[in-house]
């Protein structure tokens, strides 16, 4: 990767990102820029990187699918200016690219991205920025072992321009030969573009009108073509395919992984670790395999994740504990899980979840939108919807708070120290006042008052002489 000081490009920035094709090799309904990666689609990855940059206004070209493109990221993508064209119908690369120019501004560089290219980095496009300083063309290119089906750059006798590109149908077998080849990424002063888009023409093997072909106008007009070459493949890395999409996920992962490890996180297998969002993790943060982190996840130190869990949208505090093949997802409103809480095997926490220090919530136990205070615990085959919990509390097995009656949530209030026993059913809105004690197999109506035993549950009948029912003997 190309590693340049952090600085703001001098000239205004606007971005073309092309997002029109079929993407037919995909074998899919969903537009190919819709696929996702790290989990998000692959267009999405290319704007942010656009607003990383500072670009002033980055339209994207749509086509094969264009409302459902425009509809997913248009509602996404908020942190840059961003308008739609489209290109109907579609005859390459270069009438792709004109389809944006009458609304781009002269005065600035247009950067040509690729919405299938997903993973090309900031520093990289500010280094292109930097070579064609708003009167170069410049071209990133890379040097494949194998260049079939790309673009070849060809450069004049003395190796520092670039003469032309030649995309692979029309080279000859010298070309062929070329190892450099084009990215599908450039940087243009507008002014010029506008010009070279206009004298495009489509006499080549495919009959339409290629954006490579400015090469060769810019030569004819002595304007200066260079190539940025990086040595990063992933970075140029396209998706066509599901093979392809799935290679640049498990690459993707693994540098994510790299990147924890290096600050000191200890993953068991970086081959087995997914990161689709931001995880921030302090000290001593150790993972298992098979782990998934989505949304804004952030882990304090000393922080434990077992194997096979599913952690979005949480914040995990110092020590805390979460055991094997447990399901955080905050969604919008976030959990928060206290310093040394023990959160599964098995469980579940939904958003609002509020886990105190020292929580303790088991197998198979569900937490939504409810406030646990420090020390309390529900260890078993539980549910604490919409609740309010205190100090030291014991939820038993098997209970649950009934918060839904048809049509509207209601609050359940367990005040500190409160003993429920398993099997009870806290029917709300509810108050159990503290030290109270719920025996087991109640269903509990009405707010208790501080200290008491509370019963609901039918009388103990046992009956002599009962025998089991059996069943009648066949024919």
């Amino acid at each position: 990767m190309n590693q340049i000081p952090q600085q703001e490009i001098d000239e205004p920035v606007d971005v073309v990102v092309m997002a029109a094709g079929r993407g037919t090799r995909m074998k899919s309904s969903l537009p190919k820029v819709l696929h996702r990666l790290g989990g998000r689609a692959l267009l999405s990855h290319v704007i942010q990187t656009a607003a990383q940059i500072g670009a002033r206004n980055v339209v994207v070209v749509t086509g094969h699918g264009a409302a459902e493109v425009e509809q997913a990221i248009g509602s996404s993508n908020a942190a840059v200016p961003l308008q739609f064209v489209r290109q109907v119908p579609q005859l390459g690369t270069g009438h792709a690219v004109q389809q944006a120019m009458p609304v781009l501004p002269d005065d600035g560089t247009v950067l040509v991205l690729s919405g299938d290219v997903p993973l090309i980095g900031a520093d990289t496009l500010r280094a292109l920025l930097e070579t064609s300083a708003g009167r170069r063309l410049a071209l990133l290119t890379i040097e494949f072992d194998d260049p079939t089906g790309y673009g070849r750059i060809v450069r004049d006798i003395d190796g520092e321009s670039v003469q032309a590109i030649v995309e692979h149908k029309d080279a000859d077998e010298e070309q062929r030969a070329i190892r450099e080849v084009y990215s599908g990424v450039m940087a243009v002063p507008a002014r010029l573009l506008k010009d070279w888009l206009a004298r495009l023409d489509n006499r080549n093997a495919q009959g339409e009108f290629y954006l490579t072909d400015i090469v060769k106008l810019a030569a004819i007009d002595g304007v200066p073509v260079l190539a940025k070459l990086t040595t990063d493949a992933l970075q140029v890395a396209g998706v066509n395919s599901p093979t392809q999409l799935a290679a640049l996920e498990r690459a993707w992962q693994l540098r994510q992984a790299s990147t924890l490890m290096e600050a000191g996180v200890r993953l068991a297998d970086p081959a087995r670790f997914d990161l689709r969002g931001t995880l921030f993790c302090e000290a001593d943060v150790e993972i298992d395999v098979n782990c998934v982190f989505e949304g804004a996840v952030s882990l304090g130190a000393g922080v434990r994740v077992g194997a096979n869990c599913v952690i979005a949208n949480a914040r995990i505090d110092t020590g805390a504990v979460i055991h094997p093949f447990t399901h955080i997802d905050g969604e919008k409103t976030g959990v928060t899980v206290g310093a040394g809480a023990l959160v599964g095997p098995f469980a579940r926490l939904r958003p609002g979840a509020r886990l105190g220090a020292d929580v303790h919530i088991g197998n198979f136990v569900e937490v939504k939108n409810s406030t646990l205070a420090a020390g309390a615990k529900a260890n078993h085959l539980a549910y604490l919807g919409d609740a309010t919990v205190g100090e030291r509390v014991n939820f038993g097995a098997g209970s649950i708070t009934a918060n839904y009656d048809g049509a509207n949530k209601h609050r359940t209030i367990i005040g500190d120290d409160v003993h429920i026993g398993s099997n009870c059913v806290l029917v709300a809105p509810i108050t159990i006042a503290a030290g109270g004690t719920v025996g087991g197999g109640s269903t509990v109506t009405k707010s208790t008052e501080p200290n008491v035993l509370t019963v609901s549950r039918g009388r103990q009948v046992s009956f002599g002489d009962w025998t089991r029912p059996k069943k009648a003997p066949k024919a």
